[in-house]
């Protein structure tokens, strides 16, 4: 008899700048994200990265990370995840630059599920990732946990 597990979840973070990505991955995973997946967008705007996870439920991100740094762009993104298939089963959070209310407003006019901003001081940036894990923890289903 073969039991069926379900895919380990894990975080994807859709950001133009590696570097970036790599900070973001690490503040994550260190405030106790699950393993986490980095995904370079194909074009500016990130539209292309719904056709990622056309694919069962179990392989979808338990949460995806949207940081764009150009102009609109994050806000663009999150728009076409919610546009497509998968979008109203994804867990989608933006990422906008300290201070900028009007980008926040944007990213959550989006569809975005919250919004967070990206901080230039370490610090703050560990406290900003520390509460998108726990943002991520509050909104798990109670149907992925096994018994």
């Amino acid at each position: 008899m073969a039991i069926s597990q379900p895919a380990r979840p894990y975080l994807a973070v859709v950001d133009d700048d590696a570097l970036s990505a790599r900070q973001t991955i690490r503040m994550l995973i260190a405030h106790g994200a699950p393993s986490v997946s980095w995904v370079d967008p194909v074009d500016e705007t990130g539209s292309g990265i719904a056709g990622l996870w056309l694919a069962p439920d179990s392989e979808l991100p338990a949460m995806v990370v949207v940081d764009l740094k150009r102009g609109d762009a994050t806000a663009d993104c999150i728009a076409a995840l919610r546009a497509s298939a998968i979008g109203g089963d994804l867990l989608v959070v933006g990422l906008a630059a300290e201070g900028d209310m009007k980008q926040r407003q944007r990213i959550e006019i989006a569809g975005a599920d919250a919004a967070f901003e990206r901080h230039a001081d370490i610090s703050a940036f560990r406290r900003e990732a520390a509460a998108m894990v726990s943002f991520w923890v509050r909104h798990q289903r109670l149907s992925a946990v096994g018994t």
